[in-house]
């Protein structure tokens, strides 16, 4: 289980929206609240357009990924894996859990395979999962709704064919977002970032500052009404550099 203090610090994280998040991971490398763990633009650290939120008014989820790949069955792999081992990965990992779930289909069932459904979720919550990310479909999303589950997905479709677990908390990629097992995933309407674990505490710490000075920039800008007012409280920002 997670400690208080680590379940303090996502809960506070799920305050804050995905945006500001990505901002203090690494959008922003010369702004000293940015932590620059990646490289923004060479590495996949956030999602894509590929991925969209199925309920945008739940707001943001966070935490800490438990991964797995799912295909057609194999006859050369067959039985060795199940949903079971699955959901014994997400019990076993800190609480809450986010499964980040690549799906690895032929290209003409990828957009018709409709994986996680009102069981397979309810499942999941079971073991402390809060929230599915996946690069396929699912399906059940009126009753997914009702359990208050945030997904974020390839799109939703009806139905689905035999299929079967290839993999359990490997990398994955999913919408151009590599994951790792134990890193922390924050996502909401505007898609997923994820992060090392041990840096929570500082992006937390990190994206509440950016926040109280956007909120002062923000007063400000709604107060100006000429370019030199606006000028002025830009100063310091990506969209007007402090002169040097």
């Amino acid at each position: 289980m997670a400690k208080s203090s680590d379940s303090a610090v996502l809960a506070e994280l799920r305050k804050i929206d995905t945006p500001t998040i990505t901002n203090v991971v690494a959008t922003y490398p010369k702004n000293p609240l940015c932590l620059g763990i990646y490289n923004p633009w060479t590495e996949n650290w956030y999602t894509d357009t590929s991925i969209r939120c199925i309920y945008p008014e739940f707001g943001a989820v966070v935490g800490y990924a438990v991964t797995c790949v799912y295909g057609l069955p194999d006859p050369n792999y067959a039985g060795r894996l199940s949903f079971m081992d699955v959901v014994d990965a997400l019990d076993a990992m800190k609480k809450p859990t986010i499964l980040v779930l690549q799906q690895k289909w032929p290209p003409a069932i990828m957009a018709k395979a409709g994986l996680a459904g009102e069981i397979m979720t309810t499942t999941m919550m079971a073991v402390g999962c809060v929230g599915l990310l996946s690069n396929g479909p699912s399906r059940d999303v009126d009753a997914i709704r009702r359990m208050k589950f945030q997904m974020l997905l390839g799109g939703v479709t009806a139905g689905h064919g035999e299929m079967a677990v290839q993999a359990v908390n490997v990398p994955v990629s999913v919408g151009g977002m590599d994951v790792a097992p134990g890193e922390i995933v924050h996502m909401d309407e505007n898609g997923a970032v994820k992060f090392p674990a041990d840096k929570a505490s500082q992006v937390l710490a990190n994206a509440r500052a950016m926040l109280d000075d956007e909120a002062h920039r923000l007063t400000a800008l709604r107060k100006a009404t000429t370019a030199a007012e606006v000028r002025a409280a830009s100063a310091g920002t990506a969209y007007t550099p402090k002169k040097k």
